[in-house]
């Protein structure tokens, strides 16, 4: 039996990953265990499992890769019978996202033993699968408050993947862990790679934070056109920023504390925009560049002449969908919504932005 598959066996049948042989699927890397402050990474990965369409692809040996020692499976047992054994499952699964593009998620404990064959075997599977991009998700307790916008950091090989978002001037020596090893072997061999680390107030690290599953996703959103269910998180956000105000509110110490981290945040900020003027700062929104404004604008444009030359014939307009969600994020027009333009009437300016008063939006 060769080493690749002692390190792991597929699934059989194989399920279909990619729909598209010339532009190959994301592979999201979302292991728990050591760099998951605020359980992000774990809750990130449960979340896409648990909201889409997911199939196995492979499944990793525990009895190669884990130490049962250090991390004890929970046993249930019921009327003096073993009942149940938690399964501390690794695995490589083909989700879809909301649109039906497929991408990979590798999730399940970090591995705690045989890193370098482990890694080794995760590249050979992207190879396989012919991984366009790999985005490898951390956490990481940081001395940030919960009152300013949640900061993800990103390094790696590809500008497309880091982008503007924030990165770590100089040089930094952070501890070693199973997917930085992935990460390390993919470059080696010339895969497009990043690591992105949501930055979790180091008060809250210990607890569920769903802010930061939140920023990863929409991180991950914004760098591969992949589309994820996140309105249960919205909802959960809501929730423990209300705990967390009422908690400050209840000491004058903590309110100090805080408002001291606040002041560090803002300066560190403005120095790094100082630096980065580019940089597309914590809680701003990824703003469409002049060349999308331009063409959505013309497509536009088109789209009214066409429709005024032939009224009777409907006609969508022909910008992409993920252009058409990133202008309403920025805008708040819905291009797609029916108004007054949609009479055969032509209107004037203020017909086709304004809109009607008792739209609710």
């Amino acid at each position: 039996m060769t080493q690749e598959r002692r390190m792991y066996e597929l699934e059989y049948p194989a399920p279909q990953v990619s729909e598209e042989p010339q532009n190959g699927p994301a592979l999201v890397i979302a292991m728990h265990g050591y760099a998951d402050a605020g359980h992000a990474v774990e809750a990130a990965a449960d979340h896409l499992k648990a909201a889409l369409e997911s199939r196995t692809v492979a499944t990793f040996s525990n009895d190669e890769l884990i130490d049962y020692r250090s991390r004890r499976p929970t046993v249930t047992l019921a009327h003096a019978e073993i009942t149940d054994v938690a399964d501390l499952q690794l695995d490589m699964r083909v989700l879809r996202d909301e649109k039906g593009a497929s991408f990979l998620l590798l999730s399940g404990p970090e591995p705690d033993l045989r890193w370098e064959a482990f890694s080794g075997a995760v590249a050979d599977l992207a190879d396989r699968f012919g991984v366009s991009k790999t985005i490898c998700l951390y956490a990481a307790p940081m001395g940030a408050p919960h009152t300013r916008p949640l900061v993800v950091s990103a390094h790696g090989n590809d500008r497309d993947l880091v982008g503007s978002m924030f990165t770590f001037d100089g040089m930094v020596s952070v501890p070693g862990s199973a997917s930085i090893l992935i990460e390390r072997e993919l470059h080696k061999r010339g895969r497009p790679v990043a690591g992105y680390t949501a930055h979790v107030p180091h008060y809250v690290a210990a607890s569920p934070y769903p802010h930061a599953t939140f920023q990863l996703l929409q991180s991950v959103e914004d760098s591969t056109g992949l589309q994820f269910p996140l309105r249960s998180l919205e909802a959960d956000m809501g929730r423990v920023s209300q705990q967390l105000a009422e908690q400050t509110g209840n000491s004058d110490e903590i309110a100090q504390v805080v408002q001291a981290l606040e002041e560090h945040y803002d300066r560190e900020m403005q120095e790094y925009r100082d630096r980065h003027p580019q940089a597309m700062m914590p809680g701003e929104a990824q703003m469409p560049s002049g060349e999308e404004i331009s063409e959505a604008f013309e497509n536009y444009l088109t789209a009214i002449e066409d429709r005024d030359r032939n009224r009777d014939q409907q006609r969508s307009l022909p910008h992409s969908e993920e252009t058409d969600r990133r202008l309403r994020d920025h805008y708040f027009i819905d291009p797609s919504a029916p108004g007054d333009a949609d009479d055969g009437r032509g209107g004037g300016p203020d017909d086709e932005v304004g809109g009607d008063e008792d739209d609710p939006r």
